[in-house]
């Protein structure tokens, strides 16, 4: 017969006792029997304690070498997972996840799970204020997720004013859209306000968190639980970051200087650093499109002397493309012109973008708005900013996930952003709660891959909004495209449920992309409408397919990128089909 093995776990004594006992012999062999089989477990048991021993020392001895004091657990399945502090720095335990980039998902996460008692850290390359253009209105639907996340006081004390709807401008004709807040709390609107002081807010409110620590630093790559630099197929332990480095805003560009390269580790690493993510390749396939370009100026004066509606975001329907104005204090207005990718960007420098605003966008706006603006290009205060576009790519990554902008973004036309964020981070906070902690990278997995299905109608609907909203905005030698333009400014000019439907879409306080695609072919089919009166003569009608052609070549790629099966079917039915 064969020797016994460590694996056997005494299959092969149990079948020579079954033997024994079968042919009558005595209970002192088989007693005997017993006792070797015992001693040999006892033997691997002492075996594989050791492998443990040697295991752990190695680790420890590579972390000692670091001057960092290590941690080491084993989770399910004899996974390695490695927590380190800093020894000079931090003393006082384990972090349960460590989120790099403290923005406004970021911050909010921090803040998120701090409340539920674990232990983060919050790694942001630049801790002063942002100073960006971009990120100035909340959503009324952004604002609930605010309120849910306990963070509804971050817009207070910051000058932010209450924003109520949007008014629409085309060759002289004006339309009207108030978001649907009946029945809602008098605090529930939108919200306006400069980006920096709202962010600076939220970090505030991280920070007073028991067992959340925020700290500046530049991180520069994702770690395996070795502390080597991580790669595909590992589970990613924790990140090595620089300090003494710093972020220059206006090149969006890291500045290295004499710096310092520190470890952190933790079950669970969440990375939120934006637009110009810098470790967004490593945990996604997508890629960003550049649609265009916002370039930035301030108005100054009280918003209610220097626009039509001082309480509305005003949204001008100009060749090439829309231009924005919205109130972000009690004495500014912001004015946003879209500069497509299909346009050459003028030099600030060389005199071309203070030309190029007088003599394109001016005659454009609104009269009231006209004498302001052209002060504010005499300022000559441009600030521009890449306007991107980028379906989310969910992947399973264990023991990292991406949020925020680094995951998933769109143009910011309608002003979605931070209203998918702070639902991404409601959503997250929800599925992952139950955890005690993250060290089971299976058990993560799976909540992982359910935040992943329950975060797509409302991010989905606002992404595929506004990515249409801005194709149908801008404007185009295709005499088809222009009436659909023209049906779009029409159908929400006719206000009631032709503007509630669509506003209620745009404020992220309907999440249901059937009501998307149904108002989106609903403009269509209007336009079509438009074209057959007086009389539908074969010219008309040919048009008219045209519009409904170009409709499906604008939605459906949007759609296609963003994902059909996630868009359309329900959580349920995914979690069957094993899709993310």
């Amino acid at each position: 017969s064969r020797r016994p093995t460590r694996g056997d776990g005494g299959a092969h004594f149990r079948a020579r006792d079954s033997r024994a006992t079968a042919t009558g012999r005595g209970r002192g062999v088989v007693a005997r029997r017993r006792l070797i089989r015992s001693f040999i477990h006892s033997s691997a048991n002492l075996e594989r304690a050791n492998e443990d021993v040697r295991w752990r020392s190695m680790v420890s001895l590579s972390f000692r070498r670091r001057s960092k004091t290590t941690t080491m657990t084993r989770g399910e399945g004899g996974d390695a997972r490695a927590r380190v502090d800093d020894a000079e720095e931090d003393e006082t335990g384990r972090w349960d996840a460590v989120i790099v980039g403290a923005g406004v998902a970021g911050a909010s996460l921090a803040h998120a799970l701090g409340r539920e008692g674990r232990k983060v850290l919050v790694l942001e390359r630049d801790m002063k204020q942002p100073d960006r253009i971009v990120g100035e209105l909340l959503q009324p639907g952004g604002y609930l997720k605010l309120k849910e996340l306990g963070l509804e006081s971050c817009v207070e004390g910051i000058d932010a004013q209450k924003v109520y709807g949007y008014t629409m401008f085309k060759d002289g004709e004006v339309a009207t859209m108030t978001y649907p807040l009946e029945g809602r709390s008098d605090d529930v609107a939108g919200r306006s306000f400069h980006n920096g002081r709202f962010v600076q807010k939220l970090r505030e409110a991280a920070r007073a968190v028991e067992g959340v620590e925020l700290r500046q630093g530049t991180v520069k790559k994702l770690l395996n639980a070795r502390g080597d630099e991580w790669s595909e197929g590992e589970v990613v332990a924790g990140v090595s970051y620089a300090t003494g480095d710093t972020w220059d805003e206006k090149t969006q560009t890291v500045i290295s200087t004499k710096s310092e390269t520190k470890t952190v580790f933790a079950p669970l690493t969440v990375v939120c650093d934006g637009h110009f993510s810098s470790l967004r390749s490593k945990l996604s396939q997508a890629t960003p499109e550049h649609p265009s370009h916002f370039v930035g100026l301030i108005l100054r004066g009280a918003p209610s002397d220097l626009l039509p509606n001082g309480s509305h975001g005003h949204v001008i329907l100009g060749d090439p493309s829309p231009v924005l104005f919205y109130p972000i204090s009690s004495s500014e207005v912001r004015c946003l012109v879209d500069i497509p990718s299909s346009v050459k960007m003028p030099s600030v420098a060389k005199g071309e973008m203070a030309k190029y605003v007088l003599e394109k966008i001016v005659p454009q706006v609104p009269q009231q708005l006209q004498s302001h603006l052209i002060k504010a290009v005499e300022d000559g205060q441009f600030r521009s900013m890449p306007n991107k576009t980028m379906a989310a790519k969910p992947a399973r990554t264990p023991g990292a996930v991406l949020l925020g902008d680094a995951f998933n973004m769109r143009h910011p036309l309608t002003g979605g952003g931070m209203t998918v964020a702070l639902n991404d981070i409601a959503t997250f906070q929800s599925m992952l709660s139950p955890l005690p902690d993250f060290t089971d990278p299976v058990k993560t997995g799976a909540k992982l891959d359910e935040f992943y299905r329950h975060r797509t109608r409302p991010a989905l609907t606002i992404n595929t909004l506004a990515n249409a909203l801005y194709a149908v905005f801008c404007s185009s030698g295709d005499s088809s495209m222009e009436e659909m333009r023209q049906a779009c400014f029409e159908y929400l000019k006719l206000g009631g449920g032709y503007a509630r439907g669509p506003i209620a879409l745009l404020s992220g306080l309907d999440p249901n992309p059937l009501n998307l695609v149904s108002h989106f072919f609903s403009v269509a089919v209007f336009g079509v409408g438009r074209l057959m009166v007086p009389l539908p003569t074969p010219e008309r009608i040919f048009k008219g397919g045209n519009i409904l052609a170009g409709a499906c070549k604008i939605i459906f790629p949007i759609v296609k990128g963003e994902g059909f099966t996630r868009m359309f079917f329900p959580a349920w039915l995914r979690t069957k089909l094993g899709i993310i």
